[in-house]
């Protein structure tokens, strides 16, 4: 092995390493929701920077389960309840746009699970007038 051959390249952050990097890789996190799955999410939506992989990632997800053979409005109920639940107040509006994006029943599944998080309310309370 020559000391010249260039080093395999590391990645700079934990989330990316963990399939975090792009719009696929959120979609096969969302896919897979597991508790790993789950903590590289977490990690990515600490980053404003890696919101419109986030973002772009669960429309791939969804549009995915909406052309699926079998639709399992469960998980994708859990997902926008999960969702609505984990992310910041900065992504709830944002959430809330793609969940209304279409009227099949994927992302209604994924609306009522999302509206069912409260984190849009969370994020903002209604006024008290």
């Amino acid at each position: 092995m020559s000391i010249f051959q260039p080093r395999p390249a590391i990645s700079a952050t934990p989330a990316a390493s963990a399939g975090f990097a792009d719009r696929d890789g959120v979609a096969r996190n969302l896919t897979g929701f597991t508790e790993a799955d789950k903590a590289a999410l977490v990690a990515g939506m600490e980053h404003p920077q890696r919101d419109e992989s986030l973002l772009g990632g669960l429309e791939l997800f969804l549009d995915n389960a909406s052309k699926a053979h079998f639709l399992n409005t469960l998980k994708l109920e859990k997902c926008g309840e999960w969702l609505g639940e984990a992310a910041p107040d900065r992504l709830q509006i944002r959430l809330n746009e793609i969940a209304r994006q279409s009227q099949h029943p994927a992302f209604a599944a994924f609306r009522t699970g999302l509206a069912r998080s409260g984190g849009l309310e969370r994020a903002y309370p209604k006024s008290k007038l």
